[in-house]
């Protein structure tokens, strides 16, 4: 594809998106461009004198990585994550989440081509911040998340941001898996499905990827994922909690006065959680803000489908290839079909 014709598809994308306005147009377009124009190749890097030591030994990790993505796990052989750009800030992106007052049901964006989906990404954290301050005076609970990285779906050569550089290498590595995974498969309208199996597939490969390469780190990123998998567990519950209340005939004050509750109730669990870890508090930073449902509708986006990807993967015996036919069945099937298909995956995940 030509690269001219690139730059206008992605414009195309951008501008014709519903409810937005001309500044989201042009915000989106120029932070995209400019992302573009400070990748360099990774290759190129490596054969730089002036690259700092500690960049090039993990950008040769990366290289390496990016190799074992497409050779070990089936993932595109394509120019992502085979470039490097040096941004100078936290994130990539950041990314509204919105849901109503009394609902766990995020709202949806309108999008060209990728159909909806429950956030909106800004370049500028100040842009971000603005619009939610707009979208919280309407009434809505409204969540600012920082996004480090972000996939254009094959469109353009995603590069690796510098946002993730300082990671630790189980997390860059599933990184790349994770935003690879939707360059395998994606299905318009439908973010649970897609950020589920992308999930999976970045769970699949970390431990693939670490496994007789470092055995130690492998076994931390396990107890990692053991204490991601309890707080997420934690975090889902009080969402169905949240769901139950919200489904009650209660007027405002009443319901607002039991919303309320339930978020102390969750800093308390947490409180709890840590006690066991030893006083790990690696998730601290997620009640350094108001809780509200949009941050428990953003959980439940990327995790409330996982178990049942798992179970598919078991099905097809864990080939990889196996799993990604059967997950592109799945995603071809009308949405109420395939929300039945997953709960019964779900169902059959349970213990």
């Amino acid at each position: 594809m030509a690269w001219r014709y690139r730059w206008l598809l992605l414009a195309l994308l951008t501008l014709l998106q519903g409810c937005s306005s001309l500044g989201y147009y042009s915000q989106s377009i120029g932070g995209h461009l400019q992302l573009m124009g400070q990748r360099r190749p990774i290759n190129q890097l490596l054969q730089d004198p002036d690259t700092p030591p500690p960049i090039k030994r993990k950008l040769q990790r990366v290289v390496a990585m990016r190799t074992f993505a497409t050779e070990g796990l089936g993932l595109p052989d394509n120019n992502s994550y085979r470039s490097y750009a040096a941004l100078g800030r936290k994130a990539v992106v950041w990314s509204v989440v919105a849901a109503p007052a009394f609902s766990i049901q995020p709202k949806q964006w309108c999008y060209l081509f990728i159909g909806c989906a429950s956030y909106r990404g800004y370049f500028s954290q100040n842009d971000a911040e603005t619009y939610a301050a707009t979208l919280q005076q309407q009434g809505w609970d409204v969540a600012v998340l920082p996004v480090p990285a972000y996939s254009t779906l094959g469109w353009f050569d995603d590069p690796l941001p510098s946002t993730v550089i300082d990671w630790p290498e189980a997390q860059v590595a599933g990184l790349i898996f994770h935003e690879l995974a939707h360059q395998q498969l994606y299905v318009k309208n439908d973010s649970a499905f897609n950020e589920a199996f992308a999930s999976l597939v970045e769970q699949e490969g970390v431990k693939r990827w670490l496994n007789g390469r470092d055995d130690a780190a492998l076994s931390r990123w396990q107890l990692s994922r053991q204490r991601e998998g309890q707080f997420i567990d934690l975090l889902l519950a009080v969402r169905d909690e949240l769901d139950r209340l919200y489904r009650q005939p209660l007027d405002e004050p009443s319901m607002g006065q039991r919303k309320a509750r339930l978020f102390e109730q969750l800093r308390e669990r947490y409180q709890q959680l840590k006690q066991q870890w030893g006083g790990y508090a690696g998730f601290d930073g997620w009640f350094s803000h108001d809780l509200n449902n949009a941050y428990l509708a953003s959980i439940a986006t990327y995790e409330a489908w996982v178990p049942a990807f798992q179970q598919l993967l078991k099905q097809a015996g864990g080939d990889l290839a196996g799993f990604y036919a059967a997950s592109r069945a799945l995603g071809e099937l009308p949405s109420p079909q395939r929300e039945q298909r997953l709960q019964a995956l779900l169902q059959a995940a349970d213990p």
